[in-house]
């Protein structure tokens, strides 16, 4: 952790956040992930395989996350599941996203913590805006934040909300949320989630002018809107045939929202069923793809002549030990796609 990102309370006179594409340029986590024309592999957790159970034990997590970061995996992505719903029997990685990344940040050095991602309309804004911000500061700048609207209808009534209109609710709480993070004594209202008079200030602010943050999947908004207003896209596993047009059409919206040259990343992710026969081709298993390492690092390359950015992949449907897919992915698979230094 850098000695040089230590706090200091801003001025009082509201200042000015850099424009979006200036304060990730200075972003350690989105220089090590994305840059246009290159991609770069992540993994989704839990670090573990467990294809038959819903639920990892968890056993050796930190160990596998430092070995994930020492071989040079761009991202360690978590996903944010507060509840077991048997109809899913999916529990993720268990731990609570935005406080497993802060125990993370402390055991690894490069290695950027995402999520993929927070279930944004069941959060509250200002209080995710002070957690974001603390684990930038803390991790050196290696958080990027991963926004989504969730798929899991159970969630809902059990925290009291209203599915149909989570959209809405995303665009809400996403509004207050880079107010909070961007601007000194803001001044705003709103509809759900309360305002300020511009008497009181969120601290601590991100330490490089803006917290990355990207959506995952459409999250209830359309393209448009999430090209003007977010800092990239992670989409579902494309087809190997669908990889252009789906990079096409993001592409077409980002250069109409922020102009010609305007770079905001595409990304894909979803589960990796890693064949024991390497030159396996790409197919479609639910969630996700199964291949062999060869096949793999021909759908990668597709995508990437595509124009993606970042590939979040997560293992845990396979069978191998996940020590082994690790090495094997290392071994094979990143020489292709190295993270960004």
């Amino acid at each position: 952790m850098s000695s040089s990102l230590a706090y200091a309370l801003p001025p009082v006179q509201p200042a000015v956040a850099p424009r979006p594409h200036e304060a990730l340029q200075q972003h350690p986590g989105f220089q090590r992930l994305f840059r246009p024309g290159a991609l770069t592999v992540g993994l989704i957790l839990p670090l573990e395989t467990h294809p038959s159970r819903p639920a990892p034990t968890m056993r050796d997590h930190v160990a596998m996350a430092q070995r994930a970061d020492a071989l040079g995996f761009g991202a360690l992505w978590m996903r944010d599941v507060p509840f077991y719903d048997p109809e899913y029997g999916d529990t993720a990685h268990i731990f609570e996203s935005m406080t497993y990344i802060g125990y993370l940040a402390a055991a690894t050095q490069n290695i950027v913590l995402g999520t993929t991602g927070i279930v944004l309309p069941t959060h509250e804004p200002m209080y995710l805006a002070k957690q974001a911000a603390t684990l930038d500061q803390l991790s050196g700048g290696r958080l990027v934040l991963g926004l989504s609207s969730g798929d899991r209808y159970s969630d809902y009534p059990m925290l009291g909300l209203d599915f149909e209109t989570r959209g809405e609710r995303y665009r809400d709480a996403f509004s207050v949320f880079r107010t909070l993070t961007e601007q000194s004594f803001p001044n705003f209202h709103s509809a759900r989630f309360g305002g300020s008079p511009g008497k009181l200030d969120l601290v601590p602010k991100p330490p490089f002018g803006r917290i990355p943050s990207i959506a995952v999947g459409r999250s209830q908004q359309s393209t448009p809107w999430l090209a003007e207003n977010l800092d990239g896209l992670l989409a579902f596993t494309p087809s190997p045939d669908g990889l252009e047009s789906i990079s096409d059409d993001w592409q077409a919206h980002v250069r109409t929202a922020a102009g010609e040259g305007a770079f905001k990343p595409l990304s894909l992710g979803g589960y990796l069923d890693l064949s024991s026969h390497p030159d396996e081709p790409f197919r479609r298993v639910p969630g996700g793809f199964r291949a062999g390492r060869n096949g793999l690092v021909n759908y990668l390359e597709r995508a990437q002549a595509a124009g993606l950015s970042h590939a979040a992949l997560n293992p845990k449907v396979s069978r191998q030990p996940y020590a082994e897919i690790l090495d094997e992915l290392a071994e094979y698979v990143l020489p292709h796609f190295p993270s960004h230094v």
